[in-house]
């Protein structure tokens, strides 16, 4: 094959990417087809799928046409024995019966590690995610993906489907299996507050972040109990418990946020759960600069990490990446690579699109482009002026 190669957005860097190099890896890959009647090597497949949707191609309709347009070019490019290039049904049929999907993420995060390294940022965030598009009509349910995703990085460490009958708390010990947390510490919304997941997260050497609600209400009621006021006869004044306070204001979107994070340590042992060090208040204050309009919100939290590894700006710092994947994972791939518009009756097709999605949004960052729909244009380009 060819090269086609992207340099990175920032040109003193050295980074770039090699199709050619990715098509390699994509080859071992597990093909179950018969010999006989196999075509299209796998990679060669996946890699114009890649390519379709660098350029802003999402829907499968529109991929197959993108890459049938481009004939002959990537005949030339692969060196292919047939002059033609797979039709619509060939393509759904690799990504939906064909790929090794447990295979093809493992390929993907090692790729993107052995080629740009990284990840060894410290932060985890678990979240999930419906793929609305796979939702029968008249049914609430689709397939819903939860994942592991460094934000700071943008690359998505594993990710697992939690099935029908199940929830994002009993799919969650089968997303850190073969995870490595040694050092790193995981944060996740109140759903996934739970005694057992908390154990497993401590037994393989990281810490946890966990968000509180009512689903744990005891544990909710006891930590907001650090942040009242003693209640004490007249004429006493007893000293306020020690605390650490990390404030952040950031503008945009027509609003000015101001997020505010008190840090208390347990010291004393007072919360009955496992591992829990410190306890946490953050207080956020939009303002709307138009209007003037406010609006506040309270939300507890505890963490294992302890105060020597962690002060209240360094959690304030993680938590607001933790929210960050709404923006930096969820709403990339939902509106930037029209995943929930992607109509898809097959399970299996949408798994397969929605790792190719992670690995789209995992690629473009380690090359310095975060915003993905300007990546997107720009690669249009850079193919279309390397393509033969």
């Amino acid at each position: 094959m060819q090269h086609i190669i992207f340099e990175a957005q920032d040109t003193t860097n050295a980074l770039v990417f090699n199709i050619a190099d990715l098509e390699t890896r994509l080859n071992q890959l597990t093909d179950t087809r018969n010999k006989r009647g196999k075509i299209y090597p796998l990679g060669m497949v996946l890699s114009t799928v890649i390519l379709a949707k660098l350029s802003g191609q999402d829907k499968p309709s529109g991929i197959a046409e993108w890459i049938r347009l481009r004939c002959d070019s990537f005949v030339k490019l692969f060196n292919c024995k047939h002059k033609r290039m797979p039709c619509l049904n060939t393509i759904r049929t690799v990504l939906q019966e064909v790929v090794p999907l447990a295979e093809l993420e493992v390929l993907f995060r090692r790729y993107l590690h052995e080629t740009y390294g990284g990840q060894e940022s410290q932060l985890i965030a678990i979240d999930g995610k419906t793929m609305r598009g796979t939702i029968p009509k008249g049914s609430t349910q689709g397939v819903h993906l939860l994942a592991a995703y460094l934000p700071e990085e943008g690359v998505v460490l594993k990710q697992v489907a939690v099935e029908t009958k199940e929830n994002e708390i009993s799919a969650a010990p089968q997303l850190l299996e073969g995870t490595n947390l040694k050092n790193k510490v995981v944060c996740a919304d109140a759903m996934q507050t739970q005694r057992k997941m908390s154990v497993d997260v401590l037994a393989r050497g990281g810490d946890y972040i966990w968000f509180l609600k009512d689903n744990q209400p005891t544990l909710l009621a006891d930590v907001e109990q650090f942040f009242k006021p003693a209640r004490v006869s007249a004429g006493w004044h007893p000293p306020e418990l020690p605390r650490t306070v990390a404030q952040k204001i950031g503008k945009g979107h027509g609003r000015i946020e101001k997020r505010t994070l008190t840090l208390m340590e347990d010291d004393q042992q007072f919360l009955n759960w496992p591992g829990v060090r410190q306890v946490f208040k953050l207080e956020r204050e939009v303002t709307k600069i138009r209007t003037g309009q406010k609006s506040t919100e309270i939300v507890f939290g505890i963490t294992s990490r302890a105060p020597e590894k962690a002060n209240a700006e360094q959690l304030l710092r993680w938590v607001r990446h933790y929210w960050g994947i709404e923006n930096g994972l969820h709403y990339r791939r939902d509106v930037t690579l029209h995943e929930d518009a992607t109509r898809s009756s097959e399970p299996s097709l949408a798994k397969t699109i929605a790792a190719i999605n992670n690995f789209v949004v995992g690629l473009t960052q380690k090359l310095g482009y975060f915003n993905l729909a300007s990546a997107r244009r720009v690669f249009d380009v850079k193919i279309a002026g390397q393509l033969p």
